[in-house]
C-alpha cells in the first residue's frame, strides 16, 4: 500500500472495528481498517455463534443489519439469525467489506511503545511494527484490550471499583459459589501444610464491595461437532498437567456430573460451547494484568487457555478419574473439520471479556445501567444482563473450595449508552474514539460487553467520524440532534422506551 493518509483510521479487528470501518466508508470518508488479527471478527467469527441478544428490539442498524444477512446466508426470508457457524459469520464480513471497498491491513500491530504519535491534543500518526505508518483525520480504537488509546495518553482502569464509589451494588469482591459444597482445597485433602491447590487463594483478600486489580475469566467459545464426518478429536495438548484438573475431579466426587461446558446448538451440527460452572472452560484466575502484558506475554496467556480447554475436553473424555458416563456423555464431541482452517480447527480469538476500560467524559455506572440517571446524548442501546463470570477460587469461611466474583442479573428495559462514554476527556484527546473498551465501571461494563452493543457503537463511532470529518469539529463538539438523525437514518435505535416481556436474558456469555 503507497497511500498513508486517511479520513479515518480504525484499529481493531472486532465486530466493532469492522462495523465503524464499513459505516465510515458508507458516509463518504477514506477509510483504512488495521487490524492486529488475521481473521476479522473477533469473537463474532470466533467461536460466539449463540448470540448474547438482551432484548432483541433493542439491536439496530448495521448491527441488526448483519444478523439478517446471516439468515440470508441460511436461506431464511426472514431475519435475523441469532445463532450461526463462525465461518458463515465470517463470510457475512467479508461480504461486506468487498462491498465498501476500504482497504484492510491484517497482521499488523502497533509499535509496543511510540505507536502512536500526538500532537496538540489530537492523534497524528501510528507506526506498525511492519515499519508502515499512516496519519488520519480521525481514529477508532476497536480492539479488546484498548492498546491505542492507552498509547494516545487517555485515561483508563482496570478491575472492580468498590461499591461505594459510584452508589453500585454489584462491584467489587462479590459472594457467590458455583461449585459443590464440600471441595477439600488442599494438596493432600485435610492436610493445611500441604499448601492449597493451584488458583486456590486463602480468601478473598477483601470484604464484599471492596475494589480490586481483579478481573473476570477469560475462556474460548469452543465450535465443537458431533457428526462423525466432521469431527477432530482433541488430543491430550502438549504439557497437560493433571494439577490444572484437580478441582475439576474433586468437583465429580463431590457430585457434578454435568455443565462442564455448555452445548448450545448452532446450524451445521455444530456449537458454541461456553462456560456453564465454577470448574468449567473458564480458565479463572490466570488472565490476571494481561493489558498490560506485551504481544509474546498475551500469546502465552492465549496459549494457557488453549491448553487448559483442550485438556479439559480430553479429562472429561479420557480420564480415568471422571466416571465412564460422564466420559460416554462428553465422548461424541471435537473440533470441526470446516472451521478454522488455518488453526488446528481451533477458534481464533480468546473471549476477553474485559480488559482496559477507559475513563472519558461520561461513566457508564450501575445506575445508568437500571436508568436512574438520565442520558442526553445517546448513540445506542444495551440491554443485556449486567454479567460478570468468576474471577478467582478462594477458601470460605468453612474452609471449602468457592468461587467469588461471578453475578448475572436481567433488566426489564434497555438503557441508554452515552457517545461521551465513548470519548476520552477533551484535555486528553480529540480525535479519538473507543468504542469497545468505553468508559465503564466493571458492574456496568458486565451488560455493556456484548458483541452486538459492540457493533451498534461501532456504526455510531464510524457516523461521528464522518460527521466530525465534514463539520470540521471535535467529537465532543458534534451537534447530537445532527448526530441522532444521521444514526436513525441509518436504522439505530436511541429511545429507550419499555419493552415489556421482551427481556431474553439468556446466558451465554
Amino acid at each position: 500500500m503507497t497511500k498513508t493518509s486517511f479520513d479515518l483510521i480504525v484499529y481493531g479487528g472486532t465486530s466493532a472495528a469492522v462495523i465503524a470501518a464499513y459505516e465510515g466508508s458508507r458516509q463518504g470518508l477514506d477509510v483504512l481498517l488495521v487490524s492486529p488479527e488475521n481473521r476479522l471478527g473477533g469473537l463474532t467469527t470466533g467461536g460466539l455463534g449463540d448470540t448474547d441478544i438482551g432484548i432483541e428490539r433493542a439491536i439496530g442498524g448495521l448491527s441488526r443489519h448483519f444478523y439478517e444477512r446471516v439468515a440470508r446466508k441460511y436461506g431464511q426470508p426472514e431475519g435475523p439469525c441469532w445463532r450461526f457457524e463462525p465461518r458463515v459469520a465470517l463470510e457475512v464480513f467479508e461480504d461486506m467489506i468487498a462491498e465498501a471497498g476500504f482497504p484492510v491491513l491484517k497482521g499488523e500491530r502497533l509499535v509496543w511503545d511510540g505507536g502512536v504519535e500526538k500532537n496538540g491534543g489530537r492523534i497524528e500518526r501510528i507506526r506498525l511494527e511492519s515499519g508502515k505508518a499512516f496519519s488520519a483525520r480521525q481514529f477508532i480504537d476497536a480492539t479488546y484490550e484498548g492498546d491505542l488509546m492507552a498509547q494516545a495518553g487517555v485515561s483508563f482502569t482496570y478491575g472492580r471499583e468498590p461499591n461505594a464509589l459510584h452508589g453500585e451494588t454489584l462491584n467489587g469482591i462479590h459472594a457467590g459459589n458455583e461449585l459443590p459444597v464440600g471441595i477439600d482445597p488442599y494438596v493432600v485433602p485435610g492436610d493445611p501444610s500441604s499448601g492449597l491447590l493451584e488458583r486456590v487463594f486463602p480468601d478473598a483478600a477483601g470484604q464484599a464491595g471492596d475494589g480490586d486489580d481483579r478481573i473476570q475469566a477469560y475462556n474460548f467459545r469452543m465450535c465443537l461437532t458431533d457428526v462423525p464426518g466432521n469431527r477432530v478429536a482433541i488430543a491430550q495438548p502438549e504439557g497437560y498437567r493433571e494439577a490444572d484438573y484437580e478441582i475439576l475431579f474433586r468437583a465429580i466426587e463431590k457430585g457434578q456430573t454435568r455443565r462442564f461446558f455448555k452445548l448450545a446448538r448452532v446450524p451445521g451440527g455444530k456449537t458454541d460451547s461456553n462456560n456453564d460452572s465454577g470448574i468449567s472452560t473458564d480458565y479463572i484466575g490466570m488472565n490476571r494484568r494481561y493489558p498490560f502484558l506485551d504481544y509474546a506475554q498475551r500469546d502465552q496467556v492465549r496459549l494457557a487457555h488453549e491448553r487448559y480447554q483442550r485438556g479439559l475436553v480430553w479429562t472429561l473424555q479420557n480420564h480415568p478419574r471422571v466416571p465412564q458416563a460422564v466420559r460416554e456423555f462428553y465422548s461424541p464431541w471435537g473440533l470441526p473439520q470446516d472451521e478454522f482452517l488455518d488453526n488446528a480447527h481451533w477458534p481464533s480469538q480468546l473471549y476477553v471479556r474485559e480488559a482496559r476500560r477507559m475513563l472519558g467524559e461520561f461513566l457508564i455506572t450501575e445506575p445508568v445501567v437500571r436508568r436512574k440517571v438520565e442520558v442526553r446524548d445517546c448513540v445506542g442501546l444495551g440491554s443485556y444482563a449486567m454479567d460478570s463470570h468468576h474471577i478467582q477460587y478462594c477458601v470460605d469461611e468453612n474452609g471449602h473450595v468457592r468461587t467469588e466474583g461471578g453475578f448475572y442479573i436481567t433488566l426489564d428495559s434497555p438503557y441508554c449508552i452515552s457517545l461521551r462514554a465513548t470519548l476520552p476527556k477533551r484535555a486528553e484527546c480529540l480525535n479519538l474514539q473507543v468504542p469497545v473498551c468505553v468508559s465503564a465501571t466493571h458492574a456496568a461494563y458486565g451488560s455493556v460487553r456484548m458483541e452486538p452493543v459492540f457493533m451498534i457503537l461501532g456504526q455510531s463511532a464510524g457516523a461521528a467520524a464522518a460527521l466530525a470529518v465534514r463539520s470540521q469539529k471535535d467529537l465532543l463538539d458534534l451537534d447530537y440532534p445532527q448526530l441522532a438523525r444521521l444514526l436513525e437514518e441509518g436504522g439505530q435505535r436511541l429511545d429507550p422506551v419499555e419493552f415489556n416481556g421482551e427481556a431474553i436474558g439468556n446466558i451465554t456469555d
